[in-house]
């Protein structure tokens, strides 16, 4: 026959335990998204292909923007495309895997309903970047960011991932994070259930 104290000490313990995940879980959960509702990224643990499911748990992107590749003087940012999908790359003429990429999100830009592409063109000299769109034929701009400055908007979002792509929600939230390169397979399908889902979500034009 055990001890009466023995069973004792283990209700006790598991039921620590208990509360102890409880907190964990709810921590994580903040750890996400900020009480403001603004994304911080969390460190994912090995995961290259991140969703943030439902739409409530997403955390919003504001201010980020910066001088415009496409048109130089001006600025370009999320807030440009009030109630669309936008699918933000992080690219740079130097990049290999982004040759490849480039024309995926061109086919992104063209063919998805209620969705914009936004480059973040990181550590390039201008020039080559320019080159680089012209080559492509690419027609979607990119923020050119030498210094990688305006990703301070994305908290904890690792910054030396190049490529990697955000895809927020028509509210311009945090839907999806991809740390490898993507194609249009990848994307069509995410951006449509995004586009699709109720207007009320998203920010009015």
């Amino acid at each position: 026959m055990r001890p009466a104290g023995g069973v004792r000490a283990r209700r006790v313990l598991a039921a620590v335990l208990a509360v102890m995940l409880l907190v964990a879980g709810c921590s994580t959960s903040k750890d996400a998204v900020d009480s403001d509702g603004e994304f911080q990224f969390v460190a994912p643990g090995g995961q290259t292909r991140i969703t943030y499911d439902p739409p409530a748990s997403r955390g919003r992107i504001s201010d980020l923007a910066g001088d415009s590749l496409l048109r130089p003087g001006t600025r370009v940012g999320v807030d440009s495309y009030p109630g669309k999908v936008v699918v933000l790359n992080l690219w740079g003429s130097w990049c290999g895997p982004c040759r490849t990429e480039a024309p995926e999100l061109q086919y992104v830009a063209t063919n998805a309903r209620d969705t914009a592409v936004l480059g973040v063109d990181v550590r390039d000299d201008r020039q080559a970047a320019q080159d680089f769109v012209r080559d492509r034929g690419l027609t979607y701009d990119s923020i050119y960011d030498f210094p990688g400055r305006t990703l301070t908007a994305l908290a904890g979002y690792p910054r030396n991932v190049v490529p990697s792509t955000i895809v927020l929600d028509r509210a311009h939230r945090v839907a999806a994070v991809f740390l490898l390169p993507v194609g249009a397979s990848d994307l069509m399908p995410l951006v449509g259930r995004l586009a699709a889902e109720p207007a009320a979500t998203a920010p009015a034009p």
